[in-house]
């Protein structure tokens, strides 16, 4: 019907798309089918048409290779200047996206869209700069040559012999808002590129040896054609969809040829053949399978396949379609995909038996608007076929065991009517002990009742049967006079017309609504194999995971077995790891899967390719790369032959393939991390000993060459100023390398904890008396409060990690400035707070004072590898507490680190003594 009410849901998503769109900037690409065609004049003119008009328009990237007329039309327009990238010591001049986006015209021309940028760029390609534009509102003019689009490179490269590099994903030019395109014959190109106009002159007798060939200039015209072709009619489509469109607009040939299990569908799909190779036109091949035909014979049913795969293998689209009305399945499908023709065989039936039994093509015929029938007549009986459509399609009969020289064989329906006479019978034994309490009119519901549990139990057929019984058994034995079929009461005539026509009617509907809902239960059962896989996909982290998931729910629902074969270390197709899995298959051909990989197309059960294999394989195409093969081996042939069953085993392949890339894809995220992490840690290691243990070195050296050779003529203060030098440098070396190792200790999990239940004033005290001599110019302050619990931990790891935190702070505040140590109990834990009055840290960089090799201060007179803080983290990660950095609010930085506090073991009871004074200063 034309006026059917809209989806909401349809309608919400279309709304909120165009409200996504309308926040983007419009793009219009000037598309053509090499340089030279003037894409870039056909834009300036267009930008200049605009300027006129008051838009604010900006130049963003365009070059004129040289042409005057091109350099002309820039006249008036402001031009953003590049941005200049420096390449190997080379200057590039490329699009300043920045300059862009602080500039924000209304419109910016950006020629060839599909460049490839620097080095240094924001994008490695300049789609991307665009698309960046868009989603800031900024609508754009571009260029386009054919053989950039990414579909297409492969033909191009077929006939051109040139491998274009720079591609442009086909998404992207779908998505823009408009493609003009620049055409211009061979003759007049090659016209322009000997008069200068395309190249300079010394590139021209290059590109015409090469390129710009005549034959190539043609082809490349045709592919542009038909690619734009191809986005008008797409759009077409789109703007049907958005309106509810029902006519057809034959704006372009699409053929639909419609197939069943009669002999004639041969002749049907070879004359679609022709007609759509005459016409250049895209064609349909369906079949509409109603409850009648669900109960044919499986030999009846596989003669459509005869027609079907060798249609597809043609270059049709095929279908299956499920309905009640083959008439209007075959209309509704032939109005959504716009068809333009339709063909079908001539009605078998005529005369009087037509008009009682009706038929498809006349009830096609009332319901056609706007579409062309064709109807094909039967052919002369041949000896020999002769064609090798005829050729392939005999094949296809034999494989799927089609001999159309022996009757086909017939299910025994008998029991179907067998039950129809034994309802009718149990609804008349019903109606007689009804007889006498009712009237007769109420007996007749009794009937209708058994021929509406006979329709919905065993189908139209029976149904009949015990429509047309009961009505005789009512006038038999309930209509006077009784035990013949004389009707003496006129009324009873209407009585038996309606209960036959109802009984018609319940039969009919009946078995609609079984077909239905057999319909929506594979649907649903489709839908929801898909959704399960997808779902559990989604979660597997391994590949040996989605190989198990894919194969058991593969095996499951097309009762087949299967195996996922994945490349080897040496890019091999062959078995996993696991084969163990429920519903592996285990005799996959590899000659088979190798050749699929290779090639990427399916080949083996049901294809054109290798068809005497067991198994079907489906090459696992993934968005960037194909993944790996699927095989699978049903357990009946001709389940994987229907074309439903087929698209089905292709969707789970491109899922199956989806949830194999996005695995190696995080292996390979996981990977590039760790050797991120390690080259950096080399970086920083290198840099450690570079320059942190060069200088105490260097120093060491110089100090004991200067003892060695000088020793005579030195004073005794400068030999012990010498000596003390080498002292000190030397202990700061073996710090150095204490960190150095001691952190290699605590990473590897060598270091065992010796805890003991301590108190914290004396860890403090320890550490404070040891390091006396590093705190002359800082004062120290400890705020301990009394009666704070012991800790259980490692006390001299504890102890090492006050010293490095103390000497994190000498290091990095100014002479004078105060240090802090205080002290807090917490529920469950114990809070130790290291402060000072220095400079304090960089925003962002608290989290990152804890990193291996991380220093504030890169090359600074401080020495040290990076190393103090991290040992503090991996001590305290130890003993399970926190570390952190903050910065004070007076001032300065603040380290903290929290333990679990916990209760001592009972000691014997001591006596008292005075509480020790809770702050101690030191300086």
């Amino acid at each position: 019907m034309d006026n059917e009410r809209p989806d909401p849901e349809a309608l919400l998503a279309e709304i909120q798309a165009a409200a996504a769109r309308e926040q983007r900037g419009k793009l219009k690409v000037f598309f053509g089918a090499s340089a030279g065609v003037g894409k870039t004049f056909a834009m300036l003119a267009a930008a200049q048409a605009l300027r006129r008009t008051g838009t604010d328009i900006v130049v963003g990237l365009l070059e004129t290779h040289g042409r005057a007329e091109t350099a002309a039309m820039l006249e008036g327009l402001e031009q953003l200047p590049p941005l200049m990238l420096d390449v190997q010591g080379a200057p590039i001049k490329e699009f300043d996206l920045d300059g862009a986006l602080e500039r924000r015209p209304a419109l910016i021309l950006v020629d060839e869209l599909a460049h490839t940028n620097a080095p240094g760029a924001r994008h490695p390609k300049r789609w991307q700069d665009v698309d960046e534009l868009l989603g800031a509102g900024i609508s754009v003019y571009t260029t386009l040559n054919v053989q950039h689009i990414e579909s297409l490179n492969d033909v191009v490269g077929q006939i051109t012999g040139v491998r274009v590099s720079e591609t442009l994903p086909d998404t992207f030019f779908d998505s823009a808002d408009e493609v003009e395109l620049i055409d211009l014959s061979a003759e007049e190109l090659l016209k322009r590129l000997k008069e200068g106009k395309v190249y300079i002159p010394q590139q021209i007798e290059r590109a015409l040896d090469n390129f710009f060939k005549k034959g190539n200039l043609i082809a490349l015209r045709e592919l542009a054609l038909r690619q734009t072709a191809d986005r008008v009619d797409a759009q077409m489509r789109e703007y049907r969809e958005e309106k509810a469109i029902r006519p057809v607009w034959a704006a372009g040939e699409r053929i639909l040829v419609s197939v069943g299990p009669n002999k004639d569908g041969e002749r049907l799909v070879r004359s679609a053949k022709r007609l759509a190779d005459a016409l250049d036109a895209e064609w349909h091949a369906v079949y509409v399978e109603t409850a009648s035909l669900l109960r044919l014979p499986q030999s009846e049913r596989n003669r459509v396949l005869g027609y079907l795969r060798p249609a597809e293998q043609l270059g049709a689209k095929t279908a299956v379609l499920a309905g009640s009305c083959v008439a209007d399945e075959l209309l509704d499908y032939a109005r959504e995909n716009n068809m333009s023709r339709l063909i079908m065989g001539k009605p078998r039936y005529r005369g009087l038996r037509r008009w009682l039994l009706g038929s498809v093509v006349d009830t096609v015929t009332d319901g056609l608007r706007g579409i062309e029938l064709q109807l094909v007549g039967e052919a002369a009986p041949e000896r020999h076929i002769g064609s090798a459509f005829a050729d392939q399609l005999l094949r296809t009969k034999s494989y799927l065991g089609i001999d159309e020289s022996k009757p086909a064989s017939r299910k025994p329906r008998w029991r179907g009517y067998a039950a129809a006479v034994a309802v009718t019978a149990a609804a008349t034994a019903l109606a007689w002990l009804l007889f006498g309490r009712f009237s007769p009119a109420n007996l007749v519901m009794v009937y209708l009742c058994g021929v509406l549990v006979t329709a919905y139990r065993y189908g139209r057929g029976p149904a009949i049967v015990t429509s047309v019984l009961s009505v005789a058994l009512f006038d038999f034995l309930f209509v006077e006079p009784y035990y013949t079929f004389a009707v003496t009461d006129t009324q009873y005539i209407l009585t038996f017309v309606v209960l036959l026509i109802v009984g018609l009617v319940i039969s009919n509907l009946t078995a609609g609504i079984r077909l239905q809902a057999r319909i929506a239960q594979y649907r649903q059962a489709r839908t929801e194999a898909l959704y399960k896989m997808t779902r559990e996909l989604s979660r597997a982290n391994s590949l040996d995971e989605v190989m198990t998931i894919a194969v058991q729910h593969v095996s499951t629902v097309f009762e087949a077995q299967a195996v996922v074969l994945v490349p080897g270390s040496g890019g091999t197709i062959g078995y996993p790891e696991a084969q163990g899995i429920y519903g592996s298959y285990h005799g996959a051909d590899l000659g088979v899967a190798r050749w699929v990989y290779a090639n990427r197309v399916p080949a083996g059960l049901g294809t054109h390719t290798l068809s005497g294999a067991e198994a079907l394989h489906l090459p696992l195409l993934a968005a960037h790369k194909l993944v790996g093969v699927l095989a699978i081996l049903p357990a009946s042939r001709d389940g994987l032959l229907m074309p439903e069953q087929r698209h089905l085993a292709e969707t789970f392949a491109g899922q199956i393939a989806v949830a194999i890339e996005r695995v190696q894809l995080a292996g390979e995220a996981v990977e590039l991390a760790r050797k991120a992490e390690t080259e950096s840690m080399r970086n920083s290691l290198l840099n450690a000993i570079s320059h942190d243990l060069r200088t105490p070195l260097a120093v060491l050296v110089g100090a004991s060459s200067s003892l060695a050779t000088d020793n005579e003529r030195l004073s005794d203060a400068a030999k012990r100023e010498l000596i003390v030098t080498i002292h000190e440098e030397s202990k700061r070396m073996s710090t150095l390398v204490g960190n150095l190792l001691d952190m290699a200790r605590l990473e590897s999990g060598a270091v065992e904890l010796a805890r003991q239940w301590t108190p914290l004033e004396e860890i403090v005290g320890g550490v404070l008396a040891r390091l006396a001599p590093m705190f002359s110019a800082h004062p120290v302050t400890v705020r301990l409060p009394h009666g704070l619990p012991m800790v259980n931990v490692d006390p001299v790891l504890l102890a090492q990690v006050f010293a490095n935190l103390l000497e994190n702070a000498v290091k990095y505040t100014p002479a004078g400035t105060a240090i802090e140590i205080s002290a807090q109990r917490l529920p469950g834990r114990i809070s130790v707070d290291v402060a000072d009055s220095g400079p304090g840290i960089p925003s962002g960089e608290e989290g990152k004072l804890f990193d291996k090799f991380y220093r504030l201060q890169r090359e600074a007179a401080q020495s040290g590898v990076g190393l103090g803080l991290a040992i503090c983290k991996a001590i305290i990660a130890a003993h399970g507490g926190t570390i952190s950095a903050a910065n004070r609010p007076g001032g300065g930085a603040v380290f903290r680190f929290e333990l679990p506090a916990g209760e001592p073991p009972p000691v014997e009871a001591e006596p008292e003594s005075e509480p020790a004074a809770p702050t101690r200063v030191v300086s």
